[in-house]
């Protein structure tokens, strides 16, 4: 405990600790020659392992990154992407929403399956072995860290190793019970030591309230915002907290994070309900009252302002209905 009674959270802990995997995939491929697999799967962050070889990851719209043996690449934000021998290379298989597989045109075909333990691929040792690792629901990954992150994150090898081989793949794609959630867990542990390796590396560009987070004063106020956002906070009790002025923490607050607190704290406030407002159970009243705000109207109000449009027009254009789906 710190001295005024707040547990010490690291940054990166803070950043971390919403994500939640739920519906994972994972899928093994083992290819020589010329290949490409375009992934539409609309994961909010997907993994790719490079276990053996090279391959070229070009997201859309982005420039390719070449990534060698041992590499771990997250890609964030849901937009399609693609993993080649080459960036020439037109895919022949696309990944689609759930883990299905189909040629470009849109047939099926069968998902690939992690090897038996033991078992040898079927180009030998030779060849590129990749790993890719899916969310199949966008619930549980937050806003915060989707914004923290580029579209297309590589860790190479000499930073950050991914945490299975093969054969813990194989135990964690047995089909018995209980594998959805080794699954779910597995692909939690591998995208928090991909990130924990992306956001420490030398030279990593981070959040400017993720630099703040160790400055003596401010650091302080933002543990105490994050770890409870529906407190009734006011810049004078922050200020008390943290032992300086209500000027002295508005103005070294603001440098070091970019905005005062108390609008710090709304926009924290806002960003968080619209990670609830994913959960399909949770109502308009009970995402008012978690994150800080009085009733629903003035959540709404305040949503509104912030997003444009009402809580529910962002619920129908963004979420699910239910829980499995997602809308187009």
């Amino acid at each position: 405990m710190d001295p005024m009674g707040l547990t010490s959270t690291d940054p990166l802990t803070d950043l971390l600790n919403g994500v939640r995997t739920s519906g994972a995939v994972f899928h093994q491929s083992s290819l020589t020659g010329s290949w490409a697999a375009r992934f539409e799967d609309g994961s909010p962050l997907a993994l790719a392992v490079l276990v053996r070889g090279s391959a070229w990851i070009t997201p859309q719209g982005g420039a390719p990154v070449r990534i060698g043996s041992g590499d771990v690449a997250v890609l964030c934000g849901g937009a399609p992407y693609v993993i080649a021998d080459d960036p020439r290379t037109e895919p022949d298989v696309v990944i689609r929403h759930g883990g299905r597989c189909t040629t470009p045109q849109g047939e099926e075909l069968d998902r690939p399956r992690i090897p038996g333990a033991g078992a040898r691929d079927a180009q030998g040792d030779g060849g590129t072995l990749l790993i890719s690792g899916l969310h199949t629901l966008d619930s549980g990954t937050p806003g915060r860290l989707l914004a923290a992150l580029p579209p297309l994150a590589v860790v190479d090898a000499s930073v950050g190793t991914c945490p299975f081989g093969m054969s813990a793949f194989e135990e964690i794609t047995r089909e018995e019970p209980g594998q959805q959630l080794l699954l779910d867990r597995a692909l939690d542990l591998m995208l928090i030591t991909a990130l924990r390796a992306w956001f420490t590396r030398p030279g990593a560009e981070v959040p400017a309230w993720y630099r703040a987070h160790s400055d003596p004063v401010v650091g302080p106020a933002l543990r105490m915002l994050h770890s409870d956002p529906a407190h009734p906070w006011t810049l004078p009790a922050l200020a008390a907290r943290t032992g300086v002025s209500r000027a002295g923490l508005a103005r070294r607050f603001t440098a070091l994070v970019g905005r005062p607190p108390m609008t710090y704290l709304r926009e924290q406030r806002l960003a968080l309900a619209a990670d609830l407002l994913r959960e399909p159970e949770a109502t308009l009243a009970v995402v008012a009252d978690r994150v800080g705000f009085a009733n629903a109207f003035a959540f709404s109000a305040a949503f509104k302002r912030e997003h444009g449009i009402s809580p529910s027009e962002y619920r129908l254009r963004d979420r699910v209905p239910s829980r499995g789906t997602r809308t187009p």
